[in-house]
This record gives structure tokens, sequence and C-alpha cells, in this order.
């Protein structure tokens, strides 16, 4: 199958026109649609990093001294201006990615859906009061900002995961620096933008930084003490790099990782409920998601007809141009998933 996209409107409409000429220079990483293989454009990769941490410490002054209110108010405004440009950044993901209409615009909705949540919960951090054994004095319990996050995240929520992570980090009265996969970089660029809009209305630019970096970058601030916190989405091989490195200079992490997932359908199930979640749960997202159901338990008795019926519904699955409101799974990210897919 073959379509045709028009990918300048796309980037054109979240203020990424200039990608598409962007392409020249060792430092350049070009992209293209898995939609429909064509180029759109390129993206240069950085190699300042130690001064955009040194930014992000000097942030962390200024944001920690803003109320948590005030913090919540302007995370809630990045939620606004994004939800103002869902249809867009939908677009622009489904052009990046490949996700379907509907999942495209369901995973920007869960960033504006973070910053209301966040936005609440800069009204309830709270800590709690003790009774102290000694006379006229009180245990109080306060909680302060940690400090610089660096948040990595992957190409299959290229989106939502930076969204969780910055609403509740800058709330937090903790910067964040993301450091997004190379093969879905062009949202980061379209996210930071619009945050970056929102916060420099409050001198507050530097609390919210992207990068785009090789992974030879991305090791060296994985290893920086100046990030209290990496958020880290990706293989669990990945991850259990990012442990060993922060934890051996006594850093946090907030790792999710790969999975192997199993659904289990018993004899006395809804077999029409299970059917359907089985079916959403493995194909979903072309099945590119950690929660993505690889296995199927499904009891003795039961099992044959089950399986018939799975078999059935997924031959019937219309795959195809994702921007087709009629397609359910659209393409894979790139031609070595594919080749892996295959290979499984």
């Amino acid at each position: 199958m073959t379509f045709h996209v028009d990918a300048r409107a796309i980037l054109s409409a979240v203020g990424l026109q200039d990608v598409l000429d962007d392409v020249d220079g060792e430092d350049v990483r070009r992209l293209r649609s898995p939609v429909d293989g064509r180029p759109v454009g390129g993206v240069r990769l950085r190699s300042d990093v130690d001064a955009v941490a040194a930014r992000a410490t000097a942030a962390a002054t200024s944001l920690k001294a803003i109320p948590m209110p005030i913090r919540g108010q302007i995370v809630r405004e990045i939620g606004d201006a994004i939800r103002g440009k869902k249809v867009e950044l939908g677009r622009l993901l489904t052009l990046e990615v490949g996700k379907i209409r509907s999942e495209a615009e369901g995973e920007i909705q869960e960033i504006v859906d973070v910053c209301d949540y966040a936005c609440g919960l800069s009204r309830t951090i709270g800590g709690q009061t003790l009774s102290s054994e000694r006379r006229d004095h009180r245990l109080t319990e306060r909680w302060h900002p940690l400090g610089p996050v660096l948040c990595i995240t992957a190409f299959n929520f290229p989106a939502a995961v930076w969204g969780w992570n910055a609403a509740l980090a800058l709330v937090c009265g903790d910067p964040i620096v993301w450091k997004p996969s190379l093969k879905a970089p062009l949202m980061a660029m379209a996210l930071q933008q619009i945050a970056v809009d929102v916060l420099a209305r409050h001198d507050l630019v530097n609390a919210c930084q992207l990068v785009i970096v090789d992974d030879a970058t991305a090791r060296t601030m994985v290893a920086d003490a100046r990030y209290a916190l990496v958020s880290a989405t990706g293989s669990t091989r990945m991850g259990l790099d990012v442990q060993r490195v922060v934890g051996a200079r006594l850093g946090r992490t907030l790792l999710e990782l790969g999975g192997n997932n199993a659904l289990v359908v018993l004899d006395d199930a809804d077999l029409d409920l299970a059917l359907r979640a089985v079916v959403f749960g493995a194909f979903g997202t072309a099945g590119q998601r950690c929660t993505s159901t690889r296995r199927l338990l499904v009891q003795r008795g039961i099992a044959d007809a089950f399986v018939a019926r799975v078999v059935k519904a997924t031959t019937s699955l219309p795959i195809g141009n994702p921007f087709d409101d009629a397609t359910l799974v659209g393409p894979l990210i790139d031609l070595a998933a594919r080749e892996a897919f295959v290979a499984a």
C-alpha cells in the first residue's frame, strides 16, 4: 500500500516547517515517516549538555521560590495551550510514529489530563504535623523540591510520557530536561516550544529544556550528578544500565521498561469482553507498547474455540494508512521493527 501525506502542512501547523529544509551536516539526524517512507527533514544533534545542566540547576533556584499553587497554575496554562493544539499535535504524532488518529489524539489528551491533575495536586501536597514529647513544640514534615530531572522517553509514547513527568516535576519545583527518542524528536520539539512559550511569560524559560542527542551523549547526562532524578522509559537493558550509573552516584531513578505480558482467560469469563481486551491489548499502537499483550493463557475447555475467535478477529483488522479513520492498525515505527516482528 502507498499513501501520500502532506508533511509540510502537518509540520507547519505546529511551527516545525523548518525541519524539512534542515537536512545537511554531519550533526543532522535525517527523518522519515513510517506512514509513507518519505523524508520529513532532519534535526540537529546537540553537544552543549553541560550548559543545559547548568541552566537547569540555576532554574531550580527560581522555580522553588514560587509557591506551589502558582506553579500548578503555570502547569495548567501549559495544559491549556496543548489542549488548543490537540488535533494538530495528533496529526504530527501520526506522521512521526504512525499511530492511528484516535490513539494519537488520545495521547495528547493524556498530557492535558495530567496537567489538570498536577494543578489540583499543587494545592494538596502537605506534610504531617505530629505531637512532640517536648512542651510547646511540634513536629512538622515539609516536602522540598528534589532538583533537576532528566527525562528520557521512547518512540512509542513520544508525547504522553514527557507530559506525565513534566507536569509533576514542575509542580514540585523541579526543572526538567527532556531527552526524546531519536525516532521521534519532532513531537518533542513541538511540545517543547508550547511549554517554553508559557514558561517565558513567567521568566522560567530554562525550567523545561530539550536535548536531542545520540546515545553516547545521553550516557554522559545520566552520569551527571546535577540530575537528582533520572526518569527513563525504554528497554529493560537500557533501564539496567541507567540504574547502575545513577546508583553509583547515589542518584534516584524512575524506570518504565519493557514487558512480556500475558492475558489470562478462564472458562467463566465474558468471552466477548475478553476478545476485545485481547485484540486491543495485542494490536493497539501496532503492538509497540510495554503493556502489549504478547501471550494468552486460556483455560483448556475453551482454548480451541476462543483462539479461533481471536484468529478471526485479528485477520479482519483494518491495516493501513493511520490517517484514515477506518484503519485500526498503522505501521510499525521503522524497517528494523518490522524485521524484528517477522523474526519473532
